[in-house]
């Protein structure tokens, strides 16, 4: 890519997107195209269409998606399902439709089966039934990197997909209702801490594990493939270990100065028991994770404090 190259990152106000956008700055790329969604509403089929005819894109990353936690995604699989596939299928289809050089679709670990074998290959895809709680969503991200895969098999559309493990970091959401366990925890905690609590209950039994990768390393993971690699067939980004949900829980509060009793409610929904990625490909590569776990811990805990103390939090 050249670094006066027109580049459209869809969902540029997102955790991931804004991560993209980020790592292109730093890197010469200043020509992105960056529209909200008062700007562009990407669910409407025509003015998808109009946009991409009238701009020109000549580079494409699809970080843009309705996302929730997991209480969201049980609730609301329909929504999920039905909004991811319209945003998809309009900004994949009008990227073949208008030339561009290269797309990127980015998925997430939410693909594979519930029954997996650990860590997961990419070759697990479509093996066994997905989780319950996040099916639509699972749903929509395999048909958008399947729709990205046949474009690139039967018209020589030249894409890319990336399937990362949970994310956090710099910007995410911290919605109380609408987040995920990452943000969620750091929320809980440090709020606990500055309202002076000494009891939290959390969510589960807390023996589920997942794996967690800050989002900047995603970004570079992203702008390395862009760059280097050309292969429809999908591939994992992760840290390559995950941690339960339980250890999880008390790293963040150590780190936000919480003291007290944590106490879990085994009445609610712990997801899929475990998914952590088998990495080997993209490791493979020469890429590998930069942000330890504990060093993305303090920084998010940092940067919530920072957001909450000047208002920006909705409580």
């Amino acid at each position: 890519m050249d670094k006066d190259a027109k580049i459209f990152v869809a969902g540029h106000r997102g955790m991931v997107g804004s991560g993209v956008v980020r790592i292109f700055q730093q890197q010469g790329y200043n020509n992105l195209l960056l529209k909200n969604r008062q700007e562009l509403d990407l669910t409407d089929k025509q003015a998808v269409g109009d946009f991409f005819q009238q701009e020109k894109p000549e580079y494409v990353i699809m970080a843009a998606a309705k996302v929730g936690g997991i209480e969201a995604n049980r609730r609301h699989n329909a929504e999920f399902l039905l909004e991811n596939l319209e945003i998809q299928n309009n900004v994949i289809y009008q990227s073949y439709l208008n030339g561009v050089k290269k797309f990127c679709f980015l998925g997430s670990s939410c693909i594979y089966p519930c029954q997996c074998p650990q860590p997961i290959k990419e070759e697990y895809l479509l093996s066994g039934p997905l989780e319950p709680t996040n099916e639509g969503y699972a749903l929509a991200k395999i048909s958008g990197y399947k729709l990205c895969y046949h474009l690139s098999k039967q018209y020589g559309f030249n894409t890319i997909s990336l399937m990362p493990c949970n994310l956090y970091g710099t910007n995410d959401n911290y919605d109380p209702v609408n987040s995920h366990v990452f943000p969620a925890l750091v929320r809980r905690f440090v709020d606990i801490v500055d309202d002076g609590g000494k009891e939290i209950t959390l969510w589960g039994t807390g023996i589920a594990k997942r794996e967690f990768l800050h989002v900047d390393d995603l970004a570079g993971a992203l702008l390395r493939l862009m760059l280097e690699w050309n292969d429809p067939t999908f591939v994992n980004v992760g840290a390559g270990s995950d941690i339960s949900i339980y250890d999880l829980a008390y790293k963040i509060a150590a780190a936000a100065g919480f003291q007290g009793e944590i106490k879990w409610d085994s009445s609610k929904p712990d997801g899929m028991l475990r998914k952590c990625m088998d990495t080997t490909k993209i490791n493979n590569m020469g890429w590998k994770p930069e942000i330890s776990l504990d060093a993305g811990i303090k920084r998010t805990i940092n940067e919530y404090r920072e957001l909450k103390y000047k208002g920006l939090i909705r409580q």
